[in-house]
């Protein structure tokens, strides 16, 4: 990795996970270690399980297949907000987008994904709704 690109790497705020195309994480910069809560030692060499909570492997797994299978994404690199797992194994709201990773000759070679914490704006923002339903069945 040249100099800048790893900089970047290291200086972005936001987590930037990147893993092979078995899933084994290969890249964890210190945003993803703050956000998880696991450093890079312990993340690299890992299966991305490391950070999917058991009930999402299942879909994870089968979108992951499928990228790696056909070379793009189901959201095409839009941001959605899913749940991921810390070190502790606390749950907590990630906002994500990723990408598939190809190489020079356009093989796949794995995934990246760009990842922050969305866990007070997603409980806000459900809070919210639900008032918004009370105010409506009282209404009603």
């Amino acid at each position: 990795m040249t100099d800048i690109f790893r900089l970047i790497m290291e200086q972005m705020s936001d987590a930037l996970i990147y893993s092979d195309s078995r899933g084994i994480i290969c890249q964890w910069n210190p945003a993803a270690e703050q956000l998880f809560g696991l450093t890079r030692p312990q993340a690299v060499g890992q299966s991305l399980d490391l950070i999917i909570p058991e009930r999402l492997r299942a879909a994870h797994w089968a979108g992951f297949n499928r990228a790696m299978s056909s070379g793009a994404t189901r959201l095409g690199g839009r941001a959605t907000v899913t749940k991921a797992l810390t070190a502790s194994g606390e749950a907590i709201y990630v906002e994500m987008s990723f990408a598939v990773v190809c190489d020079e000759a356009g093989k796949v070679v794995g995934s990246v994904a760009i990842a922050r914490d969305a866990t007070q704006r997603h409980l806000h923002e459900r809070a919210v709704r639900e008032q918004l339903a009370e105010l409506r069945d009282k209404a009603g």
